[in-house]
């Protein structure tokens, strides 16, 4: 039942044996801090889960936070205004999608990073026909009682001398309500909520926009810095990695890749708003001309309307023919750094770079001259080229009366942020974060794209899987943090050895893929180009790689399927290159293989075999041939137990060609099962001799088996079903068994060590054990490799191994047994050397349990 293992070379072996390292941790445990937290119902921002615990963006935002500090959150349903009386009176501790004012500054503390950025939009049924600030007049809107935007709202609508009915309510849902009841023709929501819930009330969003914000979490004036503190610097840490938790919810919670960088709605908004605000600006000025009386009511007019512009998060100017600022808004001046009287008369030169100050007056003419109107996207950088950020810019002509233009008004709105957003979570969605290259999904879009050109340009490509030979090794002896610096020097160098048109992909642990494209289709030519390439790659994989100092080699095996013969689907073109690689493997790995039909037939046999393994399993078709191991006497000791398939059609099945199979489709825990009950069984036989009753039974057990969480529970529960002798019961262990959570690994088998079952060391020698762990493990024996016993007496190194582990046993009292003995010449050698038990050919071969009862009467185990 042992796989075939692989023999590293002699100096590695010498130096696993005698390498020795120590690990030790001790946990430490912080007091958990209780946090209140208010939560009301604004999903897709807060909400409580179906769990009862706080969800949404900012609640996975916030348990994220808690989780790290050691906090416990407890959640504080309530609605909107009694969340907002409890955080100021200091019931609750922090209450989420605070929008900031200097008002609620004044009772309330907030961090200083932004956890979100919103803005307030009206949403009505479709026949309200909303489309500007105007339309508002005389209609019902639903807004959150002692919100900001109620306050806004309100302001805005007196700013326009407009009359409307503003109707609190509690919460947005209730808004959203009474407008599908008809009982109000527009509610005011925040944009996140308003989109989230908009389709399910079955109303739209408008184009009336106000009141950019920015969210924060909030507590009671002069309490809980800390926990503001520790906020902000989680914010700025996820901010600051693309791959962080922050952007891995934005992108849960609705991140998927936007078509447009900001709603076309806001720069409609935006354009009409400014229209408005300026139209009243002109007419403010005309009045004042014009009728004397009317000055104090116009400068009053005139101070709302500033205010109105100095409140919006958006840069709002006018400039003239000769492109000199004539207003400006508090955004623009905090922007350049200087009060308003120092922009009035200033150029964009004063400002700005030269390259800079050539794109805005390039706009800025189309609107002047031409009379158009202008939105795009422009990058503005100081004069020094320090600062760079993104503007989505609306600027539009104001006219005379005649229609003759006399000045420009910008409205530039700052989307560096949100730029920054939509980059990381498109890279999260299309990119490996750890190689950088694109992932399964981006080479799957651009696969099927390739197919489809393929037809109209009659040409051929090829996909090449790439795979790296033994990876799981460097992993397991080095660590994964070496073997992610392994996969991105991998990267880098398949990617300094393709053309710019193909396409390289990881598509997760050591596998990636090139996708060549424009081949041509005669077959001798296209594949000499591919075969030059692979080969290319395998040699520039093959060279050594430095890890943390230290030279590696790696190497990489490659499967070829060709776009041409693999019928057109990505499927069947995945399949094959996988297929092709494996046959790779196969050969020797660190070669190329092309796809070939015979690939296909092994496959089929392999599924035939899983299929005939699964019906033997229920008929029982399988039996146990018994290995004797002696000592040095030659006298009989026990027995090693080996499964044998007895195939109907094919006879005996020896166990390397079903192993592997029933290892990797699960099939060997039944089997396993089931061989060590017949193991158990035959100890009972032995144990109703008198003679025979010290024979142990070694029963080799895989790492899957092992590792499965109710092994133990078997293994107890086979003693109690066939009365065996625990004592009398050996378990074989592979060093493969070491890879996997060695602390659990001792745990079972201290339990089963209390129960006297004894344990064994298989194939000692040839893996990357440590020392260290060597020392903790309840052994009782380590069984030397039969690569080190065939080449004893023409190998100076083995016999230096063996030596080693002779040596080793005993100073760790632990018993040791050779395998692979077949010639009297080498159990000389091996009793020379120390070794006083013995298995092999020369002693008997694997044989059904009635040639092992021809033996002698054996001696007590104990004696040797």
């Amino acid at each position: 039942m042992k796989p075939p293992s692989t023999r590293p070379s002699r100096y590695t072996c010498l130096a696993g044996l005698l390498a020795l390292c120590m690990v030790c941790a001790s946990p430490i445990w912080a007091q958990q801090r209780q946090v209140r937290v208010g939560v009301y119902a604004n999903e897709p921002k807060i909400l409580m889960g179906q769990d009862g615990q706080i969800s949404g963006i900012l609640g996975e935002l916030l348990n994220e936070i808690a989780r790290e500090e050691s906090w416990q959150l407890i959640p504080t349903p309530c609605d909107w205004q009694t969340c907002l009386d409890l955080a100021q009176n200091g019931t609750i501790d922090l209450l989420p999608d605070v929008a900031f004012s200097e008002a609620r500054a004044r009772l309330l503390d907030f961090h200083q990073q932004p956890s979100l950025y919103s803005w307030s939009q009206l949403y009505s049924r479709e026949e309200a026909n909303l489309q500007s600030i105007l339309d508002l007049k005389d209609r019902r809107i639903a807004v959150l009682d002692r919100s900001i935007q109620q306050n806004y709202l309100q302001m805005l609508l007196d700013s326009f001398g407009l009359q409307a009915r503003l109707i609190p309510v509690q919460s947005l849902a209730e808004g959203f309500e009474l407008v599908t009841k008809q009982q109000a023709e527009a509610v005011v929501a925040n944009q996140q909520f308003g989109d989230f819930h908009a389709p399910h009330y079955q109303l739209r969003s408008t184009p009336i926009m106000f009141q950019p914000v920015q969210l924060f979490y909030a507590t009671r004036k002069g309490s809980n810095s800390e926990l503001l503190s520790s906020i902000d610097r989680h914010l700025r840490e996820w901010r600051d990695s693309p791959s962080s938790y922050y952007y891995q919810t934005l992108q849960r919670w609705g991140g998927e890749r936007p078509r447009l960088l900001v709603p076309t709605a806001a720069w409609w908004g935006l354009a009409i708003l400014a229209g408005l605000l300026l139209t009243a600006l002109g007419g403010a000025l005309l009045l004042r001309r014009q009728v004397a009386e009317k000055t104090r009511h116009l400068k009053a007019s005139e101070q709302r309307l500033n205010t109105i512009l100095d409140s919006v998060e958006a840069h709002i100017y006018i400039k003239d023919h000769e492109l000199r600022y004539q207003y400006a808004n508090r955004k623009v001046c905090e922007l350049f750094g200087v009060p308003l009287a120092q922009v009035v008369g200033q150029t964009d030169q004063d400002f700005f770079d030269a390259a800079t100050v050539a794109s805005l007056h390039e706009n800025d003419r189309r609107v002047l001259l031409l009379g158009e109107r202008v939105e795009t996207e422009e990058i503005n950088r100081s004069p020094d080229g320090a600062l760079e950020q993104t503007y989505l810019s609306v600027k539009l002509p104001l006219r005379h009366p005649d229609g003759s233009i006399y000045a420009l008004c910008g409205i530039s709105t700052d989307i560096s942020e949100h730029k920054r957003n939509l980059e990381q979570i498109h890279r999260l969605a299309f990119y490996d974060l750890l190689t950088g290259l694109p992932n399964r999904r981006l080479l799957l879009d651009r696969l099927q794209h390739a197919l489809a050109q393929r037809g109209r340009s009659q040409l051929d490509g090829a996909l090449l899987f790439i795979d790296l030979d033994n990876f799981k090794d460097i992993n397991d002896t080095l660590g994964h943090d070496m073997g992610d610096q392994l996969l991105q020097q991998v990267a880098l160098r398949l990617s300094s050895h393709v053309r710019e048109e193909d396409t390289l992909a990881r598509l997760g642990g050591d596998e990636f893929v090139l996708m060549l494209e424009g081949l041509q289709l005669q077959l001798p030519e296209s594949i000499t180009q591919i075969e030059t390439v692979a080969s290319k790659l395998i040699q520039v994989l093959g060279e050594p790689y430095v890890l943390q100092g230290r030279s590696h080699t790696s190497t990489a095996s490659i499967g070829i399927a060709l776009f041409s013969e693999a019928q057109g689907t990505m499927d069947e073109l995945l399949k094959r290159a996988d297929l092709a690689m494996y046959e790779a493997k196969a050969a020797g790995r660190n070669t190329l293989r092309f796809f070939n039909p015979e690939m296909q037939a092994e496959v089929s046999a392999r599924t035939t075999l899983e299929n005939d393994l699964r019906q033997s399993l229920s008929a029982r078709q399988f039996v146990l041939h018994y290995q004797p191991q002696v000592n040095a006497q030659g006298q009989l000791l026990g027995a090693e137990a080996l499964v044998r398939w007895q195939h109907p059609s094919r006879g005996l099945v020896a166990p390397g060609e079903f192993i592997p199979l029933a290892e990797s489709t699960g099939l060997i825990l039944p089997l396993g099962r089931w061989i060590l009950h017949s193991a158990c069984q035959q100890l009972v036989t032995w144990a109703a001799d008198s003679g025979r009753e010290q024979l142990t039974m070694a029963v080799n057990v895989s790492a899957r088996q092992f590792h499965h969480p109710d092994f133990v529970n078997d293994v107890l529960a086979v003693l109690d079903e066939t009365g065996a002798n625990p004592q009398r019961l050996e378990l074989e262990l592979t060093e493969s068994h070491l890879v996997q959570d060695v602390e659990a690994m001792i745990v079972k088998m201290d339990q089963l060590k209390a129960r006297g079952v004894r344990f064994a060391l298989d194939d000692f020698g040839t893996g990357y054990s440590s020392l260290s762990y060597l020392k903790r493990l309840p052994l009782d024996q380590l069984k030397i490799d039969r690569s080190f016993v065939r080449d004893l007496l023409s190998d100076s190194d083995d016999e230096a191994i063996v030596r080693t582990i002779v040596a080793l046993g005993a100073g760790m009292d632990l018993q040791v047994i050779a395998e692979g003995v077949e010639t009297l010449a080498q159990r000389d050698a091996l009793l020379r050397l120390g070794c006083q038990r013995f298995q092999g050919y020369l002693f008997g071969k694997p044989e059904p349990a009635q040639r092992l009862e021809q033996w002698p009467r054996p001696a007590d185990a104990s004696s040797a």
